[in-house]
């Protein structure tokens, strides 16, 4: 039997679990044997079960009648991690369904250990919720809530950047002083490590962490930034009612450019009021697509669109929105230059705190000699630019985009609880 204890890194886009065997850490398959999960829920209405990652996604592109449940690690500290949703007819804790989905996760690292596992180090990023303390801890105690209802007894929390590190230092040759870039999902995490291969030995790490920040802005704030300015203009966001006296209220609108939001435009309540939207509306044939959209449930697959378009302007010029629906079909095309203007703030709030994170270390940017680079969002050019010209000097190092935290999770929870 494998050892009784395993990594998991619960994503806010994307999860994995990560183990240690022989003395090296490694992901578990989790679908299909690929170690990532996309962190999606879906409660199939026709057969009964509850399905995840791409299954779950597939079956909703399908048409299948459900209920999709995607970004759920957003809710954790706000105000939604207390109310229930309706599945079904049943009403359903948006906590219990995030241990749903934990739940899955241990049971196929507990495949993989060959019994049960009770001990778990959960990866967290620097800050749940911004400059809220309270917040936070809230959103961490809901976390290991839903991970102890699942059968975890004993639970760690490691941040994420230090997980990143520690499996960036499986790998160093020298003693480095390293700025740790996670930008994933729902949070980007800075931390300033020093690793070595000697220092790598040492279960007390406190003194080599010189400082820690994050901010909870991440990948899916960039695809409603990019959905609002590119996409929601075609279903009606910001143009005018008949009278010419003011804009089309932009509730809905967001709600829809929204992953962990879209779900609540398809209540009763909220077509009703689309379609007094529409009756008031100059262009009442865009405010039609936008109803068309919610009425077929295209929502989570319509945001899945601008997420695609979004990874494709890492690498190209331009990317198109292109939306099949009958009775809504539309096509929205996003160049590189727009996706980086609509996303400019954002990423300076980034930039801006990567630059208190080391000034938090009280070492000079020259000093950091390496960059190691994890998270989806870290293939963002303009991203990338405008961290890495705080520190030219410095090496770049790749890292697993989805899988760094988790097999330093697994590091961590080899030192933890072996």
């Amino acid at each position: 039997m494998r050892p009784a204890f395993g990594g998991i890194d619960f994503g806010t886009s994307n999860s994995t679990v990560g183990v240690v065997r022989s003395g090296q850490p490694q992901l578990v398959p989790l679908e299909n044997g690929q170690p990532t999960l996309p962190s999606a829920v879906f409660f199939n209405f026709e057969d009964g079960y509850t399905y995840f990652g791409r299954r779950a996604i597939a079956d909703y592109t399908d048409s299948i009648e459900g209920r999709l449940m995607r970004s759920l690690k957003s809710v954790l500290g706000s105000s939604l991690a207390n109310e229930k949703t309706r599945i079904k007819a049943r009403q359903i804790g948006f906590i219990d369904i995030i241990g749903f989905f934990i739940g899955h996760l241990k049971t196929r690292l507990e495949e993989d250990a060959g019994g049960a596992v009770e001990s778990v180090v959960l990866g967290r990023p620097v800050q749940f919720v911004d400059d809220d303390a309270e917040a936070d801890a809230k959103a961490q105690g809901e976390l290991e809530k839903a991970a102890r209802a699942q059968g975890f007894r004993h639970i760690a929390f490691q941040f994420e950047p230090i997980a990143a590190a520690l499996d960036y230092e499986q790998t160093v040759i020298r003693e480095e002083l390293a700025l740790i870039v996670d930008m994933g999902g729902g949070t980007s995490d800075f931390s300033i490590v020093r690793v070595s291969p000697e220092r790598a030995r040492s279960n007390d790490r406190k003194g080599d962490i010189l400082a820690n920040r994050g901010i909870h802005i991440g990948g899916t704030d960039f695809d409603r930034l990019l959905s609002i300015a590119h996409v929601m203009p075609e279903l009606g966001y910001l143009t005018p009612t008949k009278d010419g006296k003011r804009n089309l209220p932009a509730s809905y609108f967001v709600d829809l450019a929204t992953w962990q939001r879209i779900n609540l435009v398809y209540t009763a309540k909220a077509m009703t009021d689309l379609k007094q939207i529409r009756f008031e509306a100059a262009r009442a044939d865009l405010v039609g697509r936008f109803i068309h959209i919610v009425e077929h449930r295209y929502g989570h697959a319509l945001a899945g669109l601008v997420e695609k378009a979004k990874i494709a302007l890492t690498e190209q010029a331009s990317a198109e929105v292109k939306v099949p629906l009958p009775g809504a079909r539309f096509a929205a095309e996003i160049t590189r230059a727009g996706l980086e203007e609509t996303i400019a703030a954002d990423i300076e709030r980034v930039t801006a705190t990567v630059r208190q994170t080391i000034a938090d270390a009280g070492v000079p940017a020259s000093d950091i000699t390496a960059v190691f680079l994890t998270g989806g969002s870290t293939a963002i050019p303009l991203a990338r630019r405008q961290i890495l010209s705080l520190m030219p000097q410095a090496s770049v190092i790749e890292g697993d985009i989805f899988g760094s935290v988790g097999l330093g999770l697994a590091l961590d929870a080899q030192r933890k609880f072996a």
